[in-house]
């Protein structure tokens, strides 16, 4: 028998998911909650799976929901993940398509897809460990870095003293660029925040804002106006992330460009915002969307309109598929996740350095194992 007809033969075996709570140390606050929408957020919910094979193959992925949603998820899965066993792993386009229409009565997009994404993510690591690539090398990768930003620092419950210090420290780690949040009730205190920040970081460090959907048009038109002045990479969410008409008078109108997407959960949705013209960076969220295999459907359409793209979050996947995207791409550095893995990324010179160990280069960590809440296992492991 060859090692094609071995490959052939492999079967999806078993699988576990996990519900896994990541608490954060200090209560995080961006505009939405200054602006009422939303309360600090404490802890972020992860679904994790894990597939072996009958030839003994494994692979991880991931899935996550802040707030609420994250139980909804894990129930979702539970309910499509027998639809898997005993099926070809290397056909993840079509169990792609399986798992959709299993729970197409609850749509195509938002939770049922999210749930999606951990299968499908670990169906691609199985390939590319199989295939002893990393996930960037498998799927065709430009660059062995990537530029990196850190948002961590930047939110909007830290003090301004405390800022700088942030920024301070991520440019001692090597980090590339700093994203600030924006969007307070009071627009002359991000005014002042940017204004210091600036000063503080120099003329041309790469520096973004992000105003989390909370502005509406008059003031985003206004805040895009004063913001020129800061030689900014880009604007991130100034209105409603379905304002795509907004977005796209505001890319035409300023030479700051304009960020958006990363709220989008699926790939229907992002066509249509990258249609209208609707923004200079992409933002895709695997996870969100649904996973590896719509996320390069996304990328696709997105290099077609000559788009950059930073994927948002998640940058432990993200690196690798911002690693296989045509045009330079930046990453979005969090380390809110690293207790999850055994394994951390690498920063130097401004970039993130590419994992060179099969798959995502991942695995999960005994932390993770405790923080984990319910799991359930299909099938047996061989």
């Amino acid at each position: 028998m060859t090692a094609h007809d071995r490959t052939a033969d492999d079967r999806i075996a078993w699988i576990r998911l996990s519900s896994c709570f990541l608490p954060l140390g200090t209560p995080v606050s961006d505009a939405k909650v200054l602006t009422g929408k939303q309360k600090p957020m404490t802890e972020i919910a992860f679904l994790f799976a894990e597939i072996a094979t009958t030839d003994g193959h494994r692979g991880l992925g991931l899935s996550y929901s802040k707030r609420a949603g994250g139980p909804g998820q894990f129930v979702h899965a539970k309910e499509i993940a027998p639809a898997l066993i005993d099926e070809d792993p290397s056909d993840i386009g079509r169990l792609w398509d399986k798992l959709a229409w299993a729970g197409a009565s609850v749509g195509r997009s938002g939770l049922s897809t999210q749930a999606i994404a951990a299968f499908d993510v670990a169906l691609w690591d199985l390939k590319a460990r199989r295939a002893d690539l990393s996930l960037a090398k498998l799927l065709g990768a430009h660059r062995n870095s990537v530029r990196c930003y850190n948002t961590s620092g930047g939110f909007l419950h830290t003090p301004l003293d405390q800022v700088l210090d942030n920024i301070t420290a991520s440019r001692a780690r090597g980090i590339g660029g700093i994203k600030i949040k924006v969007g307070q009730p009071d627009c002359a205190v991000d005014i002042k925040r940017i204004e210091t920040i600036r000063s503080h970081l120099g003329d041309t460090f790469p520096l973004m804002v992000d105003a989390n959907q909370q502005w509406d048009r008059p003031t985003a038109q206004r805040m895009c106006r004063i913001f020129e002045k800061f030689n900014l990479i880009w604007i991130e969410e100034p209105l409603d992330c379905y304002d795509f008409e907004g977005h796209a008078g505001l890319a035409a109108q300023f030479d700051t460009p304009i960020a958006t997407g990363e709220m989008l959960t699926s790939a229907a949705e992002h066509a249509e915002l990258i249609r209208a013209r609707a923004t200079d960076y992409l933002n895709p969220d695997a996870p969100r969307v649904g996973g590896i295999t719509p996320f390069l459907r996304v990328a696709a359409l997105a290099d077609h309109a000559g788009l950059m793209i930073a994927p948002h979050f998640a940058m432990e996947l993200h690196v690798h598929l911002a690693a296989a995207y045509p045009r330079e791409p930046w990453v979005e550095h969090f380390e809110w996740l690293e207790p999850l893995f055994n394994e951390r990324l690498e920063i130097a010179d401004g970039r993130m350095l590419v994992p060179t160990r099969p798959g995502l280069g991942l695995s999960l960590s005994a932390q993770a194992r405790a923080w984990t809440r319910e799991s359930a296992e299909f099938g047996t492991e061989i």
